[in-house]
């Protein structure tokens, strides 16, 4: 990926070696340490689990102004780099149609931090909490992403971020609100269903940036759109639980199995149209 030359996002809050307070947890066990690793490893809002799991820590304890990721951190300056080309993307579409876009902030953190969503583990992967519009990531995530899921590659981990900035996209459309509150009216393995299509939506949205990218700056390099879709082969919940455990439970897909999470970036991608992206209104996923 060419991101060398790219302008850096003045949106960025680098929390690295910040203190936070400890987590309880009420209930859960080993089951809910599985659940939290399929649904939130690589997901949106994990308030959906942590709120019935876990009690509220209290805020990091650190220096109010966060520091300027600087450029002899070269994996952070490339998160900045790539939010950078997001917030680009992103302001001159919601620009044609008449609207503004509003950046999120990305929050790079150590271990555990606490959000307006409560407090996550590093373990639970990268997140975006709709209610402070911010994108969480431990840098250790591309690490794991890498070694034990073998998804490599600068475009696997711009492909990560884009697809938060696609829940972000999805809060300032309201999309997000909608869904909540629909599987707060339904059973569980129909509120699945419908934070499957979200999440496949917001890797419609990722291909939707690479698309429009590629087009207006030229980032791409041979091999990289293959990175994205062996990252979001990695990533679905087939795979996901069959590592985890050993066998898979389609009715608890929270974000969708691996071959719908590589349809939905590839249409994004080849459209480069957010109308392409209405999983909702999908017959088939």
């Amino acid at each position: 990926m060419k991101w060398r030359t790219g302008r850096r996002s003045n949106n960025v809050e680098d929390r690295r070696g910040m203190r936070t307070g400890g987590m309880a947890v009420k209930g859960g066990g080993l089951g809910m340490v599985v659940m939290v690793l399929i649904a939130l490893y690589f997901g949106v809002d994990p308030s959906v689990i942590l709120q019935t799991g876990l009690q509220q820590a209290p805020q990091e304890q650190g220096p109010a102004g966060a520091p300027a990721v600087t450029a002899d951190d070269p994996l952070a300056e490339f998160v900045s780099v790539v939010l950078g080309d997001t917030e680009d993307t992103w302001q001159a579409l919601f620009q044609a149609a008449g609207e503004q876009y509003q950046p999120p902030r990305l929050v790079l953190f150590s271990g555990a931090v606490q959000s307006a969503c409560g407090h996550a583990q590093a373990a639970m992967g990268p997140f975006y909490c709709p209610a402070d519009r911010k994108v969480y990531i431990d840098l250790s995530f591309y690490q794991d992403l890498r070694d034990r899921h073998n998804a490599p590659g600068d475009f696997a981990q711009a492909y990560v971020i884009a697809h938060e900035v696609g829940h972000h996209v999805q809060n300032l459309l309201g999309i997000a609100d909608q869904v909540h509150r629909r599987r707060a009216q339904v059973d569980e393995a129909t509120g699945n269903r419908l934070q499957v299509r979200m999440e496949l939506q917001a890797d419609c949205l990722s291909g939707v940036w690479a698309h429009h990218a590629e087009r207006t700056r030229g980032i791409l390099e041979p091999g990289d759109i293959e990175e994205a879709l062996n990252a979001a082969t990695a990533i679905g919940d087939d795979r996901l639980q069959r590592q985890a455990q050993g066998y898979v439970v389609p009715e608890s897909f929270t974000h969708g199995s691996s071959a719908q999470r590589v349809r939905w970036f590839t249409q994004g991608f080849e459209s480069g149209d957010f109308a392409a992206c209405d999983t909702f209104k999908a017959a088939q996923l």
